[in-house]
């Protein structure tokens, strides 16, 4: 199939998805000549449509196509939300053995999401039209064949190591200036929590990375700025036309903010250009520490743990156990649910509620990647 064929092919159709996935997903590897599922795997051990999979929020889903060491893939019907389902295969994810790389589409565009431990997450989007560009095409082809060629060269801990120079030169020339270590470590944390909040959706707008652009021309304006919005973030209102949501737990249990020098807003616009949904929360801690004791400075190796060792604890420790109880649980429940279905009422009901009695004293595993 050519490029112009496959786009001809659907551009116009409307179909649901559960009626067109599969067939878009075999002319898909029709186009880039790789094998499809039920030709490269009639077992389904490692390559396959509907893959099983229990969610880390509890119950039962499946992955639409599924390539071991490789992808799972989740289709949406056209210009449906593809944050959904990349948030479904994420609570697939670790059922799915972990697979580098997942992958979303509504036919009209496939959005491929990196999934490496410790790494940036990158993402790649590829509208229907743009497969006509050799490149994209290939890129796809690396999905099924060499994942690894899509693996981030950065690592989340080069990025938080990267954020945390900046804020730990930002720390020691506040106390230079004379600044109390509590104020200053309780400040800057501040900022970093703003960045964070900011890359997640939890302030609106871009508002903190625009209100530290408005004073790289004027410095001194950069305080009275922040405590306007602590003053909001304290117990929720309004920065100019923009609402902000009350941040409980003390962070922002005031409005103070300290006086900034150009110097220092140049090192937080360099900042807040930082994808922060990829920076490890350590971080806080660690300039914590740093605002409080300058000496302190260049320890951030010893006390930042990297996702991966925290995920090679995690895995055996926590997730594999409480996978291994669900699968017990599980077979319990089906062998219950049979014996419901074929019984009078009250052994039905008998069944049916014992069932719904072990189901609700299982502890669930936690959500993919909690580091």
């Amino acid at each position: 199939m050519t490029p112009q064929q496959f786009i001809a092919k659907w551009r116009h159709v409307e179909l649901k998805e559960r009626t067109a996935s599969h067939s878009h997903f075999i002319d898909l590897c029709h186009l880039l000549d790789v094998p499809d599922p039920i030709t490269a795997d009639p077992t389904g051990k490692w390559f396959t449509f509907e893959k099983g999979a229990s969610k880390t929020t509890g119950g039962e889903g499946w992955a639409d196509v599924w390539r071991s060491g490789c992808f799972a893939w989740e289709y949406k019907g056209k210009r449906k939300d593809l944050d959904r389902a990349f948030a479904q295969l994420q609570q697939y994810a670790i059922a799915l053995e972990n697979p580098p790389l997942l992958i979303v589409s509504d036919m009209d565009t496939i959005r491929i999401h990196t999934n490496w431990t410790n790494t940036v997450q990158r993402v790649h989007t590829i509208p229907l039209e743009s497969l006509t560009d050799g490149a994209n095409r290939d890129l796809l082809r690396h999905c099924f064949l060499d994942p690894e060629r899509l693996k981030p060269a950065k690592t989340r801990q080069l990025l938080t190591e990267e954020a945390a120079e900046k804020f730990a030169g930002l720390a020691l020339r506040l106390r230079a200036r004379g600044h109390e270590p509590e104020q200053v470590a309780h400040f800057v944390n501040r900022l970093v929590f703003c960045m964070f909040a900011e890359d997640v959706g939890l302030l609106p707008n871009k508002m903190f990375e625009r209100m530290i652009a408005s004073a790289r021309a004027k410095p001194d304006s950069f305080a009275d700025h922040a405590r306007m919005l602590f003053g909001a973030m304290k117990s929720g209102g309004s920065v100019g036309f923009e609402q902000v949501e009350w941040f409980n737990g003390g962070l922002f249990d005031s409005d103070e903010a300290l006086p900034l020098t150009r110097e220092d807003i140049e090192d937080l616009i360099h900042a807040s250009a930082l994808d922060w949904s990829d920076i490890d929360p350590s971080i806080l801690g660690t300039l914590f520490e740093r605002g409080l004791d300058p000496d302190k400075r260049s320890q951030l190796g010893a006390h930042y743990t990297d996702r991966e060792k925290i995920m090679q604890i995690i895995e055996p420790v926590v997730v594999e156990p409480l996978l291994a109880e669900w699968r017990i649980a599980k077979a319990k429940i089906v062998t219950l649910l049979e014996k419901a279905s074929g019984g009078s009422k009250g052994v039905t009901t008998r069944n049916e509620n014992e069932a719904q009695r072990i189901r609700s004293q299982l502890t669930l595993p936690p959500p993919p990647n909690p580091f």
